[in-house]
Order: C-alpha cells, then sequence, then structure tokens
C-alpha cells in the first residue's frame, strides 16, 4: 500500500536533491522514511531472525512465524519465495533483509545475486574490481 500524501509530507528527506532525479537512476531503489514506515513490519521480522530460538520457529514455520509480524501478504509471498528484488521493491531494505539470506546460510553475495544476471562469482568478481561499469546510461530518462 502505497501513501502519496505521506511520501509528499516527507519532502525534506531528499533534502536538496528531485525526487524525479533520484528516480531516474537505473537500478536504484531510493530508501526513504516512508519507505521505512511502510516495510516496519517486514524489518522487525527481519531482526528478530537475529536470535537464534527464532531462526528456528522461523525455518520450522515460515508461513506461521511471518504472521505474528503484520507483514503485507505481498511482503510474506517474496519472503516465502525470498524474492529480494520484490522485497525491495516492497520497500525493504537490504540491511535487513540479509538476515533472512542468513537464516538459510548464504552470504550478502549469494542473496544479491540473485536480483542480477550474473552468477554469484561473476557478481562477486565485478563488486571486487570496483562493482558496475558507470559507463553507458545512466539515467532512465537520458537526460544524465
Amino acid at each position: 500500500m502505497r501513501d502519496d500524501d505521506d511520501e509528499e509530507a516527507l519532502n525534506v528527506e531528499c533534502a536538496g536533491y528531485d525526487k524525479a532525479d533520484l528516480a531516474d537512476i537505473p537500478g536504484t531503489t531510493i530508501f526513504t522514511i516512508a519507505s521505512s514506515r511502510r516495510a516496519y513490519h517486514l524489518h522487525r521480522f527481519c531482526m528478530s531472525l537475529m536470535k537464534a530460538e527464532n531462526r528456528s520457529a522461523f525455518k520450522a514455520d515460515e508461513p506461521g512465524y511471518l504472521d505474528r509480524f503484520g507483514v503485507t501478504g505481498e511482503q510474506r509471498d517474496a519472503v516465502l519465495r525470498r524474492d529480494y528484488g520484490g522485497l525491495i521493491a516492497l520497500d525493504g531494505n537490504f540491511y535487513f533483509l540479509v538476515k533472512i539470506a542468513s537464516c538459510d546460510g548464504i552470504s550478502a553475495a549469494q542473496a544479491v545475486s540473485t536480483m542480477t544476471d550474473l552468477s554469484v562469482e561473476d557478481y562477486t568478481a565485478m563488486m571486487m574490481t570496483g562493482g558496475r561499469s558507470p559507463d553507458g546510461v545512466r539515467s532512465i530518462s537520458g537526460r544524465f
């Protein structure tokens, strides 16, 4: 659920930046105060996974465990599918979401590589050499 009025009321969070310019960066999701509010329950769930007993409870009954946190249906489905890109689109912040990956015994690089067309090895190699190339299209609109 998006609350556009809430988003507009929080224009200050982009201090000095035009929101249209920020949205024009390909492959980048801007995490704002409003998105943090929308993902509050999702992030509470993720933080719960820091405790061993909660990780065990989650692994024993993932749907039931998620029901404790009031996540949205879309967030719930994305967690169950381990759709990290989908969770970010639903306002999740990867610093919280990586706790799901850790619970599954996979690295952050493995989780992130699922959001790319690269293997874990190719993704890791790209990051070790400085990340994706800045050459080419720098904005969706082509202005930058």
